[in-house]
């Protein structure tokens, strides 16, 4: 039997549209490595449509009150709820995620973060009005920056698309929003649901490659470009929006440091990390993947450890028993390998380091040890579920081991030692600092990174503030 190929479409101006010129992407499985649908290669021509549509809504949208966009969102994120099985069916068929995991630990988030600014819309601080110079009264105004447009990423398509439109909709901007030409499956299907709920123009979203989301960072209209993605398309989009001085949203990768002192509990470690450096089989930026432990306890660690990736399984995504499923495209198979296969001599492979079976892309549960600072798989990011394990002596190498990357997203240390908590916490170079956990991430808190992980804030007030933009308005109050 034949194996059905969907037709995907562009959703400009509350219509779906093929491109103009009507050349389409193949979009592969990566559980099958088998064809299930097109999508539209978009060119200028659509860009250009996508952009006027936004423009032209955004006055209108823009002058809602916070109370209707608010309404709005609330809306979708019911929506949201009551399509949750159709778009966890697409998210798995976009990324082979397991549907059992996508349905506990992706839409209740989701759906929880569109609420939560959602309120925000309602809730934009300044500083309070006042007379700072005699007979006149100043107030500060926040509103909308206009036209933003995003580029999301494979790994998380339907969450990072929500972390990406939730806010920049609840302060009143509109949307061209691009998924990734591997994934572009639920965001299509959030379009069709969020259509029947916003104004025409409002939210719209545009399929195709590296060269469609080059025109729209580009493009004349924008006035913000958002991005998730790796450190060279980041900088990519910097140096575009910079010759027309754009706003820009960068959220560029990770490779977390793990900092596990002699204190420990190592059951409960090991258990920890394996979780959080496994699942979405690494695909994600705060993946628990570098994994630096004491000396002491080092070699009791690593044993606990490649058993606990023995015993993690990936596989079919509708195996309730997998932790996670494939890596998402041939690219991402051929990088992760190419980790594994490069290797120094002094690097040992204690569990894992090969693909699995030989359709689809799935890579076994692995961790690395032997390894030293400057070895090529400690320095980059795999972006796999490999996990790399080093040793420290004491907490002054730890930190220097752990800050000694490119990447400053996110972090973890553990330890039963309060002060030495607090002390790593300030010392540690990264956006988020998690203490005997990792991975865990709420609405309400920001996450975001330094140095090359990007700038910007995703999630919180922190991130809602972002998608506006301040005005200070003076007036004389004297006759």
């Amino acid at each position: 039997m034949t194996t059905e190929v969907r037709r995907l479409r562009n959703y400009i101006n509350g219509e779906f549209r093929d491109a103009a010129d009507g050349r389409t992407i193949d979009v592969v499985s990566p559980v099958t490595e088998e064809v299930y649908a097109t999508s539209p290669l978009s060119g200028q021509a659509d860009v250009d449509a996508a952009m006027e549509a936004a423009a032209a809504a955004f006055p209108a949208w823009r002058d809602t009150t916070p109370a209707e966009r608010q309404k709005a969102l609330l809306k979708i994120a019911d929506a949201f709820e009551e399509r949750a099985e159709d778009l966890i069916a697409a998210e798995s068929e976009n990324t082979g995620k397991p549907i059992g995991l996508t349905r506990s630990e992706e839409i209740p988030p989701m759906v929880d973060q569109i609420r939560f600014f959602a309120g925000a819309a309602r809730l934009l601080e300044g500083r309070s009005a006042g007379e700072y110079m005699e007979g006149l009264t100043s107030i500060v105004r926040r509103e909308p920056v206009g036209v933003c447009a995003q580029v999301a990423p494979w790994n998380y398509p339907m969450m990072m698309a929500v972390w990406k439109f939730a806010p920049a909709l609840a302060a009143g901007n509109t949307v061209v929003i691009k998924p990734s030409d591997t994934t572009p499956a639920s965001t299509v299907l959030m379009a069709e649901i969020m259509g029947q709920i916003l104004p025409k123009g409002v939210f719209n979203v545009l399929c195709g490659d590296r060269d469609t989301g080059r025109a729209m960072v580009e493009h004349p209209t924008p006035a913000m470009a958002s991005i998730t993605g790796s450190v060279r398309a980041g900088i990519q989009v910097a140096e575009s929006a910079a010759k027309d001085v754009k706003r820009v949203h960068l959220e560029l990768g990770g490779k977390a440091p793990v900092v596990v002192f002699e204190d420990a509990d190592i059951a409960k470690t090991v258990s920890g990390v394996s979780e959080a450096g496994f699942f979405n089989a690494g695909q994600d930026c705060t993946a628990a993947t570098r994994v630096l432990v004491h000396e002491s306890i080092h070699d009791e660690f690593v044993t606990a450890l490649a058993k606990a990736a023995a015993d993690t399984k990936t596989g079919q995504p509708d195996d309730e028993d997998v932790a996670y499923g494939p890596l998402n495209n041939a690219n991402q198979l051929k990088q992760v390998s190419g980790f594994i296969e490069r290797l120094p001599a002094h690097a040992k492979v204690e569990a894992g380091g090969h693909r699995v079976g030989d359709k689809g892309y799935f890579y076994a549960p692995t961790v690395v040890s032997g390894l030293e600072q400057d070895d090529e798989i400690i320095q980059n990011e795999v972006f796999g579920p490999v996990i790399t394990v080093q040793s420290f002596t004491d907490e002054q190498q730890a930190v220097e081991y752990a800050n000694g990357v490119d990447y400053a997203l996110a972090s973890s240390v553990w330890t039963t030692n309060h002060s030495r908590a607090m002390r790593m916490s300030k010392n540690l170079d990264f956006g988020c600092v998690w203490i005997n956990t990792h991975i865990p991430l709420v609405a309400e808190m920001p996450h975001g990174g330094f140095k090359k992980s990007g700038y910007g804030k995703d999630l919180s007030a922190y991130g809602f503030e972002d998608y506006t933009r301040i005005k200070h308005v003076m007036t004389s109050i004297e006759d």
